[in-house]
This record gives structure tokens, sequence and C-alpha cells, in this order.
């Protein structure tokens, strides 16, 4: 083990090679971005009327999206065309607006709008998304944290604080590949999901299934299907489904997805019929041509996107693994797909790490954003976007932030002695 000494002295000759990298969100490559650029100009003059018979350029066409883009998009959540909705943006959007809607007016099944109540409270999965807390704080739900498990949510948890409590409305996670952990539900989680029983008439599944199709193995485990796992339960109302092609074409032109049963789509389609006449046709129409186009489709586009991120993922766990994997200062996830590594100090260090990484040049997500309020109990937790940089830089940004944590882990036992 290097001595307190030593690891400054290793830090400052790092920090004086004036590193400017950032791992800090998940963002796609520019060299995956370039795999879609063909949709700058797959649509023509010619393709002003779609198939379907609207013109993507006048309001009709209603709040659903486009017949050829829900039977496009289905398909990735595992549902039917009339289950689906096709929205603009991403699925954070899609999913606001109908947390929105349920605290306005209710959900199938509420006795009561759910702002009515005394503290509504959600389920939420930790580590997890920034920005699912986010919304949740700002929109007034009490937040009930349980671990991200392996197989999904710790469903002891889940059960125990569904069961009890009218005021528990839903739970919302990361199904597939879970932002920050990589984990993904086990098929007993689906059912366990789907079959509870919760004090709530109205308690809903937020599944934010954003990297539901982001595998880097070839034979990636995919689990039951929890709008048919709900459904076979006889709960079919009790779930809603998001994704998106954020990360799948461009970020910055993006299409929000969701899918649940068609009594819920019915009914908040009318809500979301309030606020606009109908979503951007001409982005749907453009998405459809080039993914229908792509050899594979979907599919295909994504095994190409796994041929370039594979090697950088490849190269946090060979760098980790060399510099902290005989230490016992960390651990870390090892995920078959999504867009993070997750890690863990063995100390409580992790403000002190992302602090030393930053003065150093290599920006890293702040520490605590995995849990509500940026509260890190174990101040332990740490995300790692590997997807933005080249993997030469992406090398250097994992092997400072190896280094600051052996620094951080060494100042903390000199502090405790």
């Amino acid at each position: 083990m290097e001595s307190l000494k030593d690891l400054q002295l290793h830090y400052e000759s790092l920090k004086g090679l004036g590193l400017k990298l950032n791992i800090e969100r998940g963002q796609p490559g520019d060299d995956n971005f370039n795999l879609s650029n063909a949709l700058l100009s797959i649509v023509t003059e010619e393709d002003i009327i779609t198939k379907s018979g609207f013109d993507i350029r006048n309001y009709p066409g209603g709040v659903l999206g486009l017949p050829e883009a829900r039977e496009l998009f289905c398909s990735i959540l595992g549902a039917k065309p009339e289950e689906t909705l096709v929205g603009n943006n991403a699925s954070l959007l899609i999913l606001s607006k109908v947390l929105m809607w349920a605290m306005l007016r209710g959900l199938i099944g509420s006795p009561t709008p759910w702002s009515k109540i005394n503290k509504p409270k959600i389920i939420v999965t930790v580590p997890g998304y920034d920005r699912h807390f986010l919304l949740l704080a700002e929109l007034g739900f009490e937040m009930i944290q349980v671990k991200m498990t392996k197989d999904g949510p710790d469903m002891a948890e889940v059960e125990k604080a569904a069961a009890v409590d009218p005021a528990v409305k839903g739970i919302l996670f990361v199904p597939t590949y879970s932002n920050p952990t990589g984990d993904t539900v086990s098929d007993e989680t689906v059912l366990r999901l789907a079959t509870m029983k919760t004090a709530a008439p109205d308690f809903t599944i937020f599944a934010d299934d954003a990297y539901v199709v982001h595998h880097l193995v070839e034979n990636p485990r995919v689990p039951k299907n929890l709008l048919r796992a709900c459904e076979e339960a006889g709960n079919a109302n009790r779930v809603y489904l998001f994704s998106s092609t954020s990360k799948i074409t461009f970020s910055g032109a993006g299409l929000g997805f969701m899918a649940t049963s068609t009594a819920n789509l019915a009914y908040i389609t009318k809500l979301f019929g309030t606020m606009f006449i109908g979503p951007n046709k001409a982005e749907q129409l453009r998405h459809v041509k080039f993914l229908n186009a792509y050899p594979g489709g979907v599919n295909g586009l994504m095994k190409e996107h796994a041929k370039l991120l594979k090697p950088k993922f490849d190269i946090v766990q060979k760098v980790l693994s060399k510099q902290l994997g005989a230490t016992g200062l960390a651990t870390w996830s090892k995920p078959d797909g999504g867009y993070f590594v997750s890690l863990d100090t063995a100390k409580p260090i992790a403000k002190r790490v992302v602090a030393l990484t930053k003065e150093a040049g290599v920006a890293i997500t702040p520490a605590g954003a995995t849990f509500p309020f940026g509260k890190d109990p174990q101040d332990s937790n740490i995300r790692i976007s590997p997807t933005r940089p080249p993997v030469v830089e992406l090398g250097k940004a994992i092997e400072m932030l190896a280094v600051c944590i052996k620094l951080a882990s060494a100042e903390y036992e000199n502090s405790t002695r």
C-alpha cells in the first residue's frame, strides 16, 4: 500500500497533466451519434403525407402519435400498438405528465387526486436516478427509499411499504440496467410487483425502461414483461412503462414512448389532450423511416452501439481492477448493459473523491446525486458515466479516479488514527 505522501505526489503529478475530462452524465459519444446521421436527410417533400394519411406539417393526428411510430416502438416495451403512445423528447417528459395529472386528477381507481392526500408517497430505489428524485420532490411526493438489488427493488421492503399505507401511491425505478447500478429485475421481482397486495387501490408501477435495448452482451437476460405480468395478475391498470430514443438515435432529437393498459391510455390521453393537439409528427416519421430501413432495425442499430460502447466499459473494468482490485478500497458494478458503472468506496469519502477529481480536471457526477436530495447516508456511492469520452481519454479519467480514491482513503485513515 502506497503511503499518504507517495499518493499525494502521484496525485500532483497527474494533476499537472492539465486534464479536462468529463464522465459526469450518461451521454452518447459522437461516434454513437454518427450512426444515425441519416436521420437528418431521410424525410423529403415526398413524405409530407404519411402512409396512415396524416399531413406531418399540420396539427391533426392526435396525442397518441403516428400509427407507424406506435407500431414500431410498441415492441421495444413488449406492448401492442393500441397500448402505446409516442410523444416528444424523452421518457422523463411523458412520465412527468402522468405524475402531474395523477396529482391533479388521480389515476384510474383513485378515490381522490393524489395532491389531496396528506403526504403522498412514492417508493424509489437507491442508488437511483437523480432526475427521478428531483421530479418527485418538485411535485410534492415524499420518497420512501428501498435498496436496489441485483434482482431489482428490494421486494420485502416494497411489499411492506405498499401493504399498510394507502398514501403510498406507487414505485418509480429503472427495471433494465438500472441507473446507476446496472441491475435488471428478475422474473420473481416482476411477478411480486404484479401480484402484491397494496393498501392504495390505485398503486402504480412507473417503470422508466430507458435502457431496455442497450445491451453490451450477446445473449442478454430478458425478464418477464411487467405489462403482461400485471395483466395476467388481474392488475392491468397497475403499470406504466416508459422509454425513449434518446440514446438510440439523437439525444437532441428524441422521442419518448409509453405503454400501459388501453383503459389507462384512454384516460391519460384525454388529459394530455388538454395540453397539446399532437406531437412532432415530422420527428416521428423520420425515426420510423430511418429505423425501419436500418439493417436489422432497432436491434441492428443497438448492436452497432454495443460495438462502440463495450470497449469503454471494458477499460473501466480493466483500470479499476488494476488500480483498486486488491486494495479493498472500493467495489463496483460489472453491468451487461446500460450507461453506467456504480462504484462504492469502503470509507465515507465519496464527496472528497469527487472534489479531488474535479480539482485535477476530471468531472464526475456529484457525490450524493444517486440519492434523494443529494444525501448519500454512507457518503460512498460514485456514478461513473463512461459513454461519452474516447477510450484513451476515458482510461486516463478512470486512472485519476482510482488515484483519488486511494488518496482520499489514506487521508481518512490518517484522520481517524
